[in-house]
């Protein structure tokens, strides 16, 4: 793996400077025992109130908890869940009446499950909070927004993210195994993820705010050049894969959407999620579900790739759209009937476009062509060199890493259009009538991903 770079502090600043919602960020070595004077420069002299679980307090908790008694700041009683909790709503109403009786701003000491209860439920409470990181698992601490299972769906509930967050190196490399893995493979999804914005933004879906692709493009590359170096939990490493998880949440925040950090690699894991897949009696990791989606999408950007787009037979293609009729019966027939079906049929309804739309996406695409592929071609990590980033920091390199079938997964990749109106790589190949012939190419055998 290339040499890792210094950690670029002036950049971390500079997004820091342009985040909406946080105001402050400590990273390195037992700076836990700083969170009092991290929060009173924050909040000023209210009282704090330490939100977490039974093994995040264990982990870090009770140094934070330690350090502000000794700072003589003001506490309330801490609130620790169990080793049950669940970033479900039902334990977000616990929390929230939990702290609405206390008068106090809440410092979340955890991960992903904690940072977003914490998030949701002080919003709710019209209150601010903190977070104090246990491991470098996932990009939300900074993100906006919390994603939140309700009604038996994943959700994501728009709220703040945190005024002040504070990563212990300690802490994070004490993290249980594999933690950090599953943050290292939500970080490098960001490549694919920009990808998906490159195709939205050539066609005039969504165009590229240059400042928030910079915060997370600008040293994207660095943060990842070295999965194992996660893997044996060395501080560079560390250091980097930390600033850029929490650099794509700033982004995010920036951007107030998940556009900065999340494409079709994401597509996949809320698919999983919406369908309550378990594995080995577990629900795989975010991170893990993540990488496996970033090998789907990273194969299918590649199957693009090698698409002679120059000579696309427009009228074919626009006259070979489906009425909207022909899409929800496909819907219903891939998901049946029920609350996903709705779900699907809504966000596929709201991308959707009339063929006149669907013929100017062509014509920018076609016309686009030769530089925009030399553009993907050089942003986009080669498939075997992310499973081989994966395999090095202990992540999983094919499906059945995450308890899902190479055909499952095919039947997958035709789900996930549906669930999300967020427009990727595949919508492209849905708008160019390829999706039958990318199926059979990358589930060929010797195909990217075949049996």
């Amino acid at each position: 793996m290339p040499e890792i770079p210094r950690r670029d502090a002036f950049q971390l600043d500079k997004a820091l400077l342009a985040a909406r919602d946080t105001r402050r960020l400590s990273v390195g070595a037992g700076v836990r025992r700083a969170t009092p004077a991290e929060f009173a420069a924050t909040f000023g002299e209210v009282p704090a109130a330490i939100v977490a679980d039974v093994n995040t307090f264990e982990a870090a908790g009770r140094d934070v908890l330690d350090a502000f008694q000794a700072a003589g700041a003001a506490l309330v009683e801490p609130f620790v869940f169990g080793p049950d909790v669940h970033a479900e709503f039902g334990d977000v109403e616990r929390l929230e009446e939990g702290l609405r009786g206390r008068d106090a701003v809440p410092v979340a000491v955890g991960s992903g499950t904690i940072n977003d209860l914490t998030k949701l439920a002080s919003h709710r409470l019209g209150r601010p909070y903190m977070a104090v990181a246990t491991a470098a698992s996932m990009d939300g601490y900074t993100a906006f927004g919390a994603s939140i299972t309700r009604h038996g769906s994943k959700q994501t509930f728009d709220c703040p993210a945190p005024s002040a967050v504070v990563a212990d190196l300690e802490v994070i490399a004490a993290a249980p195994s594999p933690m950090n893995a599953w943050g290292y493979a939500d970080l490098l999804a960001k490549n694919v993820a920009g990808a998906d914005w490159i195709l939205a933004d050539a066609l005039g879906v969504e165009p590229i705010d240059p400042g928030v692709w910079e915060t997370v493009h600008g040293s994207l590359k660095a943060w990842v050049a070295d999965p194992s170096g996660v893997a044996r939990n060395e501080p560079a490493a560390l250091a980097n894969l930390i600033d850029g998880l929490m650099m794509s949440g700033f982004a995010m925040q920036a951007h107030q959407t998940s556009r900065p950090a999340s494409g079709a690699d994401h597509q996949f894991s809320h698919l999983w999620d919406m369908q309550d897949h378990t594995h080995e009696g577990v629900a795989p990791s975010h991170g893990f579900k993540v990488a496996v989606g970033t090998l789907a999408s990273t194969a299918l950007h590649e199957f693009l790739l090698d698409q002679n787009v120059e000579a696309l037979d427009l009228d074919l293609a626009v006259a070979s759209w489906p009425e909207f009729d022909r899409v929800e019966a496909r819907i219903l027939e891939l998901f049946g009937p029920g609350a996903l079906a709705d779900k699907a049929i809504e966000e596929t309804r709201a991308k959707h476009p009339a063929p006149d739309e669907l013929r100017d996406q062509l014509v920018r695409l076609r016309d686009a062509w030769p530089d925009l592929r030399a553009r993907l071609a050089e942003h986009l990590i080669p498939f075997e060199d992310v499973r081989e980033r994966l395999r090095a920091v202990g992540g999983p390199t094919g499906p059945e890493g995450v308890g899902i079938s190479r055909d499952r997964l095919r039947v997958a990749y035709d789900q996930a259009y549906y669930i999300r109106r967020r427009f990727t790589n595949l919508d492209v190949v849905r708008r160019l009538g390829l999706f039958d012939a990318a199926m059979d190419g990358i589930f060929a055998a010797g195909g990217r991903l075949g049996a």
